[in-house]
């Protein structure tokens, strides 16, 4: 394929109303008609529960969601005022509809409370973000184990197949309202990693995309069904230099691109008072640039 048939590839695939991204050719890719963003913004509900809890990896799971109205204030402070954005509710209802779904990976030695930022604000647009506590490499693990984030993706994996099951359970507040068919994995850093470890050779066909945050590329990863990837990295990252992102980035099978954000480290564009954050919640947000072309407006809203 040509450079500009890729580029125009990619363009109508992932970045059409993104924010700027840099397309194969190292440039910025050019811009697209698209749908404009909706107005709405929902209400956030979360919960917690616990995939396989009496197995040798119990997985918690923070769950961010669309609710119909406002619930009562969440008493155990889930989120934090370090959000500085949507504030969920405890226990909220959940809005009307199905929709589509994103397994977020946290970091080493991190939590999924302290990506809320941005998980938030992805719930807020109409996603339900399921984000487990991997057991060995979160910022509380009692044998914290750096080399355990080979066996997440097989988590991330068990996540999905429970939240299938799940979605039948008459008596679950999220039975019926999970789009279990149009899945994405996202994550930080060693989260990054296991998104990418997700994308195996004969993974399902439920994971529709990836979106890969200072990561790079993990033993048996992105192989297997061609998938829109979107790989997000600072240009001065001290601990995942940017090359390493680039170099997965490389192998990507299927559509894929490149959010470069020059001087940034390796996740402070993550947090809303830093630079780098508008380009990367635009960049997700407006549609249909999370899950990256394969759900656009009119399917998150069907």
């Amino acid at each position: 394929m040509g450079v500009q048939r890729l580029v125009a590839a990619l363009v109508t695939a992932l970045l059409a109303g993104c924010g700027s991204a840099t397309a194969a050719t190292g440039g910025p890719a050019p811009g697209a008609p698209s749908s404009p963003a909706p107005a709405r913004s929902w209400p956030i509900g979360v919960r917690q529960l616990t995939v396989d809890p009496d197995g040798s990896r119990p997985l918690p799971v923070t769950v961010w969601y669309p609710a119909s109205r406002a619930g009562p204030r969440d008493p155990v402070g889930l989120v934090g005022a370090a959000t500085a954005g949507p504030v969920p509710m405890f226990g909220a209802p959940v809005a009307a509809g199905r929709f589509p779904v994103v397994v977020y990976s946290h970091g080493l030695r991190s939590l999924p409370e302290l990506h809320a930022p941005l998980t938030t604000r992805w719930a807020a647009a109409g996603f339900v973000v399921v984000a487990p506590t991997y057991p060995r490499t979160n910022l509380h693990a009692p044998e914290f184990t750096r080399a355990d984030v080979r066996n997440q993706p097989a988590d991330g994996w068990r996540l999905i197949r429970h939240l299938t099951r799940l979605d039948t359970r008459r008596d679950d507040p999220l039975a019926g309202h999970l789009a279990v068919d149009r899945i994405a994995a996202a994550g930080h850093s060693a989260g990054g990693f296991t998104t990418a470890g997700m994308f195996t050779s004969g993974h399902s066909a439920r994971l529709r995309a990836g979106i890969v945050i200072a990561g790079g590329g993990l033993a048996g990863g992105l192989a297997g069904r061609p998938a829109p990837l979107l790989f997000v990295h600072g240009g001065a990252d001290p601990i995942v230099p940017e090359s390493v992102g680039r170099a997965a980035y490389a192998r990507a099978t299927g559509p894929a691109a490149f959010l470069s954000l020059p001087g940034q480290g390796h996740g402070e564009y993550l947090a809303p008072d830093h630079p780098g954050f508008p380009q990367v919640l635009a960049t997700t947000t407006d549609p249909p640039c999370l899950l990256l072309g394969v759900m656009t407006v009119r399917h998150i809203y069907a």
